[in-house]
């Protein structure tokens, strides 16, 4: 069992837990993830690591509500325990030689992308971060990315806070005004990862992108996350994000079969999630 040390509301459906976990907190890497079970009939669903303080043993994760086992999840108080919490899982995002980077979040992905940024910061490079919401409400991570960023742009589609727009915008802007980087590296809903990287290909700056939304299992066995990469010469080939990545090079992502497979049990999740509200008003 894994103690919920703290619990902190982000915004109205996403929320931000530090959990007992001594082992995983001394080993975790920027980009990694762990698998957890709410209880002991729950399912499995990964979460990305979004922090970690090893002295205290503890491991921070934020998650967005938005299917019957997230829900279950922040129904869970400062106390209380979770049944699984395993990791780290997956590779580490690469560092080494990036002097200069762009961290390109998009929503929740933002608490991915944050310790990422932490850890560029952290080894010396210069890091940009440009991070986007559909609106203020819905805003996460600001002093953090702050914290850890040369420059930090933030962005609402509705204009709500900061700058009206999308994440592509100001990418755009700095790569046509000469700005050069030694990666980009965004994390996010996927249509915003495929919009990256085409703004970016022009410039010939690599790319590396999160699978992450497209996990389920964690372990490769449910083939869930399973995702085609087609290489320059047209080349297919299958890679699984949870144990080949998550991080991958954005100009190979078929992100449209990606984005189509991602869509499979969209509706599934919406009936679960209400059969976990029902469940919880009941209570």
């Amino acid at each position: 069992m894994y103690r919920i040390v703290r619990k902190k509301p982000l915004n109205p459906t996403v929320t931000q837990m530090e959990i007992e976990a001594p082992l995983i907190a001394r080993k975790a890497k920027p980009g990694q993830f762990i698998i957890l079970r709410v209880d002991a009939d729950g399912e499995r669903i990964p979460l990305t690591v979004a922090g970690t303080n090893p002295e205290e043993g503890t491991v921070k994760i934020i998650f967005q509500i938005v299917g019957a086992t997230t829900e279950c999840l922040n129904h869970k108080e400062e106390g209380g325990f979770l049944e699984d919490f395993a990791g780290p899982l997956g590779t580490p995002t690469k560092s080494d030689g990036i002097r200069k980077v762009c961290i390109v979040g998009g929503g929740v992905g933002c608490a991915i992308a944050m310790p990422v940024a932490e850890e560029f910061h952290r080894l010396g490079a210069e890091v940009t971060s440009i991070i986007g919401f559909r609106s203020k409400d819905l805003l996460i991570l600001e002093d953090e990315f702050r914290a850890c960023s040369d420059r930090l742009i933030v962005m609402t589609d509705d204009g709500s806070y900061a700058r009206a727009g999308n994440v592509t915008v100001p990418l755009k802007e700095m790569l046509e005004a000469g700005k050069r980087f030694d990666e980009i590296v965004t994390i996010g809903p996927l249509v915003m990862m495929k919009f990256v990287t085409a703004a970016a290909k022009p410039f010939g700056v690599p790319v590396t992108v999160s699978m992450n939304p497209i996990m389920i299992d964690g372990t490769g066995m449910c083939g869930g996350c399973r995702i085609t990469l087609v290489d320059e010469e047209g080349k297919r080939t299958t890679k699984f994000a949870c144990v080949d990545g998550p991080d991958f090079n954005g100009y190979e992502i078929d992100f449209d079969e990606a984005m189509s497979r991602g869509r499979m049990y969209a509706e599934f999740e919406r009936h679960a999630y209400e059969e976990a509200c029902s469940l919880f008003r009941k209570a």
